[in-house]
């Protein structure tokens, strides 16, 4: 009987499908295969059981079964369990576009996001998406990010790319790189480093986090010959961040900060625009690299690639990243946990002991021998 209470207690992961026509489903078997993964966690994928069969029998994969249910609260802590977000049956057309699937991509974030906010799943797991079919009046996004953002009404949020050795969060996100330098402010990159900061703390448990600024121009502007914004915009912005404690430093030049080993001594790092972050992130993780938005009051992650039209159904994609999405969203969801009751409870703090001074002990002189008499 405690045994059944403590599974129906484990973290329950929204997995959301994507587009069936890409990887998404592939790497989600693969991943799910493993069944020592369910006592870590409660997968519950929201999209469509037949085409989840499909994929199945197509892949060649027996050994999984799917656990149909209506609601995420019927889910069986042992199983891998599926709520059908469409009933009808779907043409799959494996490696292409499809508006079927970015409908069924969008309905499928939709209902997992609802179940999120009645808190019958703990945390959100995204399938890659193409952003392109799942356009519409309700979704008119360029990704997962900013279209959570805007569910959440905040503009308090950050993409953080995570991997064992990286996290690196982006500033300016998916812009042209026409519009970046007129896009970045002090305040805009204040407040990046909050966010980041907070995270660090708040979703990785790191109590004192190092974070590095990278310069927008080359070699950080060279002292403004290359550029101004390092000395007008960055470095005030990094100057605050320090009169507010939080520990940040630079601007350094990307090239020679990722040339060397210094990105290994900073907890997190800030790069102004999407390639100057993604482009080392992918070269030191791009099989296992996900992708985490700080700043949500929800726990939403996903893999770090997209939708690989070019090797769907080829049975060859790698599930590691969608493998450590989940993981990362399990971990960050006991660390926020454990965040919130420490704040709850802070250690009390004690008045300092006063240092007593201590008294020399006296040395005694040392005894004379007795002298003998000669008799």
């Amino acid at each position: 009987m405690l045994k059944q209470k403590e599974n129906t207690q484990k973290i329950k992961v929204g997995i959301t499908h994507g587009d069936f026509n890409g990887i998404s489903y592939e790497i989600i078997i693969k991943t799910l295969l493993d069944n020592r993964l369910l006592e870590l966690f409660t997968p519950i994928i929201y999209g469509s059981s037949k085409i989840a069969s499909y994929y199945r029998k197509t892949l060649n994969y027996h050994d999984i079964n799917f656990n149909l249910v209506k609601k995420a609260e019927y889910a069986n802590p042992k199983r891998t369990n599926i709520i059908n977000c469409y009933d009808q049956e779907v043409k799959i057309e494996i490696g292409k576009q499809s508006n079927i699937a970015g409908e069924l991509a969008f309905l499928a974030l939709e209902k997992a996001i609802e179940d999120l906010n009645k808190n019958t799943i703990d945390v959100l797991v995204t399938a890659p998406i193409n952003k392109k079919n799942i356009q519409s009046e309700k979704f008119n996004f360029f990704g997962h990010t900013d279209y959570l953002a805007n569910k959440y009404n905040t503009n308090d949020h950050l993409m953080i790319m995570v991997s064992d050795k990286l996290r690196i969060g982006i500033l300016t996100g998916h812009i042209p790189v026409k519009e970046i330098a007129n896009t970045i402010s002090e305040d805009m990159i204040l407040n990046k480093i909050r966010i980041m900061n907070k995270s660090l703390k708040m979703d990785f448990g790191i109590r004192k986090p190092k974070i590095v600024v990278l310069g927008l121009n080359p070699h950080a502007g060279d002292n403004g010959l290359i550029g101004t914004e390092e000395i007008e915009i960055i470095s005030p912005a990094i100057q605050q961040a320090a009169n507010e404690k939080i520990l940040a430093f630079g601007p350094y030049p990307a090239d020679g900060f990722f040339g060397s080993t210094n990105y290994t001594s900073f907890d997190g790092i800030l790069a102004m625009y999407h390639d100057q972050g993604m482009l080392p992130f992918k070269t030191f993780a791009f099989d296992s690299g996900i992708n985490f938005t700080a700043g949500l009051p929800i726990i939403r992650t996903s893999p770090a690639h997209g939708t690989a039209f070019d090797i769907a159904g080829k049975n060859i994609a790698s599930p590691n990243s969608f493998r450590q999405a989940i993981y990362t969203a399990v971990d960050i969801h006991k660390n926020r946990n454990q965040f919130t009751e420490l704040n709850k409870n802070p250690l009390p703090v004690y008045p300092p002991v006063q240092k007593q001074e201590r008294k020399k002990p006296e040395i005694p002189e040392p005894v004379k021998p007795v002298e003998e008499n000669d008799a």
